[in-house]
C-alpha cells in the first residue's frame, strides 16, 4: 500500500463527489436537517410514485432546480476548480464519478465525467430511454423528439428505488485505481457509500475529504476535515508539485 501522497505514486484516480461540493456553491442538498428538498417532501419530487401521483408538480420541481443553475450567479467554486485542475494536471487517468445532478463540475472544466444520479440539463423518454439534453422547462405537454407525442418525458434524475447509472463502468474504474478521493459526501447513499472500500480492497489508497466527520472516516487511510473548496486548492496544488 503506498501512504505517500506523491502522484509519481499513482497512476488512475478515481473521484466521488457528492452534495456537500455544490452546497458550497449555493445549491442546496436533499438531506437538509429538515427532510425536505427546497421545501418539498423528498417522495413527492424524487420518486416514480411522486411523478406518477403528481407530475405536474414533478416537472415544476425539477424546472425550477434547471432554472437555478442556469442563473448567471450561480458558479463553480474553488472545490471544482481544483479537481478540473488536478484533471488536466495529473500525468496518470483520472475518473470522477458525482451523485450531484448539476452541471458545476463541466462548468468548472472536469472533462472525464460519471453523473451516477443523472442530469437536471437532461430529459428522458419513457418509452425509447432516449436521452435529450435541454435548457428549457418542459413538462407533460412537450413534445418528445423521438415520440411526438405529449407525456413521454420525465427528468433525466435517478429517482429513489432505481438504479444508478452507468455502474459496471464504474465498478470497472473503481476495480482498476490506485487512489480514491470521497469529496463532499456523507458516505449513507447507497451504493457509492461502498466506492471507498471496493476501491481499496483492490489496492487503492483512499483519502476522504468533508466538512464533518461521517461513519465511514475510519475506514479511510486518510481523512481530511473540512470544506471542498478551502481544503481542495492548496491539497491539488502540493499533490500536483509532488
Amino acid at each position: 500500500m503506498k501512504h505517500d501522497l506523491n502522484q509519481k505514486n499513482f497512476q488512475h484516480i478515481v473521484i466521488l463527489t457528492g452534495a456537500g461540493i455544490s452546497a458550497e456553491s449555493g445549491i442546496k442538498t436533499f438531506r437538509d436537517h429538515n427532510g425536505l428538498w427546497e421545501n418539498h417532501r423528498i417522495e413527492d419530487v424524487a420518486s416514480p410514485e411522486g411523478f406518477e401521483r403528481d407530475p405536474s408538480m414533478v416537472y415544476n420541481f425539477y424546472n425550477k432546480r434547471r432554472e437555478q443553475l442556469l442563473s448567471p450567479d450561480l458558479k463553480p467554486n474553488f472545490g471544482h476548480l481544483a479537481l478540473a485542475k488536478l484533471e488536466k494536471n495529473f500525468h496518470g487517468k483520472t475518473t470522477l464519478v458525482t451523485q450531484n445532478v448539476d452541471n458545476l463540475h463541466e462548468s468548472a472544466g472536469q472533462q472525464n465525467i460519471i453523473h451516477m444520479h443523472g442530469e437536471l440539463l437532461k430529459m428522458r423518454c419513457l418509452t425509447t430511454n432516449e436521452v435529450f439534453t435541454t435548457e428549457q422547462s418542459f413538462d407533460g405537454q412537450t413534445l418528445c423528439a423521438c415520440c411526438q407525442r405529449p407525456n413521454q418525458l420525465r427528468p433525466h434524475i435517478v429517482w429513489f428505488g432505481e438504479v444508478p447509472f452507468s455502474m459496471d463502468r464504474i465498478q470497472l474504474e473503481l476495480s482498476n485505481c490506485d487512489l480514491f478521493f470521497s469529496i463532499g459526501t456523507s458516505g449513507q447513499v447507497y451504493p457509492a457509500a461502498m466506492f471507498g472500500q471496493i476501491a481499496k480492497q483492490n489496492g487503492a489508497l483512499t483519502v476522504e475529504i468533508n466538512k464533518d466527520p461521517t461513519e465511514n472516516s475510519p475506514f479511510f487511510d486518510k481523512s481530511i476535515i473540512g470544506k471542498a473548496g478551502e481544503i481542495l486548492p492548496p491539497f491539488v496544488d502540493n499533490f500536483l508539485n509532488s
